[in-house]
């Protein structure tokens, strides 16, 4: 929406001898995205007009008048009172220009020393660190909700796939756990990303630092960052600081979309291993019975767009000579909704997880089906002195035989079970039971219910000091 009451002039027409043609005005304009830097954008600029006036580029007096003025231009962008103008291209011209409208002249004092280029990648950086200490709290609500879950059911046996066939039972609590190890790791990550966001790009200038006494070690104490950058080249031209941001929501989505993967599984009729919440869920405009885990599938469909975003800005970057160019204006709008996704979808989990719930009836019984004591039967026979690989084929004909009979190994008799090999006695009922099973692995790492609570303290403990 443009401002009438704001010069129409271009800040850099000096040189030119004609308008910008209509289209290319609004064709290269990033306004209408980039005004989301706003908050940024004004508290670079405090801190960069404070720097001046301590190197004495501007005055006290000059240095109060913008940084009042700043504010009030704020205020204006917060209740409303700010008009946006594709005219003046940006979200840092349109300040300025409201600024120098507030204030006059002084306010176009307040570029001394830095260049568009400069500023931009310093409001990302700032705007980027604000979102990214937002999406580690979040992940660490969900984290808090999946220990929640995992302790609740630390004993509730499932069974446990590989190929997405039964493999061996497990507990809930410690296939939650694997989720939670996974979200720990891009915990890791994001704070690590979040070193190289928090290094500043101001004083670089257009390209080559500027000629005023600056003092850049100042105005990144002002702003929070933990250093300048080194190079004024590199500092206005890459992005590679949100590309790694990225390629860590891109981790994040494809761990959730693994997760979402299992939960619309589990909730279906055929699993009926969990129920989830109506409030997750959606209904059929034409089939009364249904309850469509839409939450869980819609995360899973994110995970492609946050990838694309990824797969856009490695594009965008990779064939860029030194220094800026207009192609990184397309940086910000892949940026952006990235954050807004991987917030939105990390919520929706937050609140959903501790509210999972489990049918515990349904996932043992699922779990004395398809054989699943049958490597802790290879393990006994292995115990009473039987090579492994002699075991191995025991219990394949075991299971041959279960299949052809339709028993599991827990409902065969021990004179059925005697018949593949002499060794099997009595005890032999003590590891094919479920409850069996899943104790004998009680070691760290295993899905022993006791394991499984002891996993669970270390990691309340570990979110605690966060």
């Amino acid at each position: 929406m443009s401002n009438e009451k704001q010069t129409t002039e271009k800040p850099w027409g000096g040189r030119f001898s004609e308008p910008t043609d209509a289209f290319v005005e609004r064709f290269t304009a990033s306004v209408d995205f980039d005004q989301r830097l706003y908050y940024h954008d004004i508290q670079g600029s405090i801190a960069h007009a404070t720097m001046l006036a301590k190197v004495g580029v501007l005055t006290e007096q000059e240095r109060d008048t913008i940084l009042q003025g700043l504010k009030e231009v704020q205020d204006d962008i917060e209740q409303g009172r700010f008009e946006w103008s594709v005219t003046l291209e940006d979200v840092h011209m349109n300040i300025e220009a409201r600024l120098t409208d507030k204030i006059g002249i002084t306010g176009k004092k307040l570029h001394t020393g830095r260049s568009r280029n400069d500023q931009v990648a310093t409001d990302i950086r700032l705007y980027l660190r604000d979102e990214i200490d937002i999406i580690a709290s979040e992940i660490t609500r969900l984290q808090q909700g999946m220990l929640a879950l995992a302790e609740r059911e630390a004993g509730t046996i499932m069974p446990g796939f590989t190929h997405l066939q039964t493999a061996q039972p497990v507990t809930f609590g410690h296939h939650i756990m694997a989720w939670f190890e996974m979200l720990s790791r891009d915990y890791e990550r994001l704070m690590d990303c979040r070193k190289r966001v928090n290094i500043m790009p101001l004083g670089a200038a257009a390209l080559a630092g500027t000629t005023y006494p600056i003092d850049r070690h100042l105005t990144a104490e002002l702003l929070g960052f933990e250093r300048p950058t080194n190079n004024s080249l590199d500092s206005v031209s890459d992005r590679d600081f949100a590309i790694e941001f990225c390629a860590f929501a891109s981790l994040v989505m494809s761990h959730l979309s693994r997760s979402s993967e299992e939960l619309i599984l589990w909730a279906s009729a055929q699993f009926n291993f969990i129920d989830l919440p109506d409030r997750f869920c959606t209904g059929s405009s034409i089939m009364p019975q249904k309850k469509n885990p839409d939450v869980p599938e819609l995360v899973r469909g994110k995970s492609g767009r946050v990838t694309g975003h990824l797969i856009s800005l490695l594009m965008l970057m990779k064939s860029q000579p030194l220094a800026y160019n207009k192609d990184n204006q397309e940086d910000k709008e892949p940026l952006f909704d990235v954050i807004d996704t991987l917030k939105g979808c990390l919520k929706a989990y937050g609140d959903m997880v501790p509210a999972i719930q489990v049918k515990a009836a349904s996932m043992e019984e699922a779990a004395r089906r398809g054989f699943s004591t049958a490597t802790d039967l290879a393990d006994y026979l292995v115990v009473k002195g039987m090579p492994f690989r002699d075991a191995h084929e025991v219990v394949g004909k075991a299971v041959a035989y279960g299949v052809e009979s339709e028993k599991d190994l827990s409902e065969m008799s021990l004179g059925e079970l005697a018949n593949f090999s002499e060794v099997i006695t009595e005890d032999v009922f003590d590891v094919l039971t479920l409850e069996g099973s899943v104790n004998a692995r009680d070691h760290i790492g295993g899905t022993a219910p006791a394991q499984v609570r002891k996993a669970v303290a270390a990691a309340k403990e570990m979110l605690a000091v966060r």
